[in-house]
């Protein structure tokens, strides 16, 4: 399976990448509906830091409907016909992965579908293949 990495060292804090994940989600290009976040430079090491989904599955034993489930690729998805929205697994999410937006009715998050990764003009962000057991 497929998990969105990235390079902090090469982000010049472009948002494309946010601006690409929320065109391909919701037809809109509202950042805060990215699933992915940019948090600001460290003064320390003047690198930003990226807040993704690693697709662990920590998540699903969080979900009291059992929404949230291991796709046969790997991929943790959510089942937005079952979520109840909850949001026990934006509470529970150990990376800070899972995200809400007022105007939507579920929680969502990365699904490593790539767009972020083709818009990104300097390479900052990947697609690294790894192993799920």
């Amino acid at each position: 399976m497929k998990i969105l990495k990235a390079r902090p060292e090469a982000c010049n804090e472009c948002y494309a990448c946010l601006d690409a994940c929320a065109r391909a989600r919701f037809k809109a290009a509202e950042r805060e509906k990215a699933a992915l976040r940019i948090a600001p430079r460290d003064p320390a090491t003047g690198l930003v830091s990226f807040i993704t989904c690693n697709q662990c599955g920590e998540c699903i034993d969080y979900c009291p409907v059992q929404a949230i489930c291991r796709a046969k690729s790997g991929v943790v998805r959510i089942d937005r016909d079952r979520c109840v929205g909850c949001y026990s697994c934006v509470a529970f999410c150990p990376r800070g992965a899972m995200f809400m937006q007022d105007d939507l009715n579920e929680p969502f998050k990365c699904i490593s579908c790539g767009k972020c990764v083709r818009e990104c003009p300097t390479g900052a962000l990947y697609l690294e293949e790894v192993n799920k057991n």
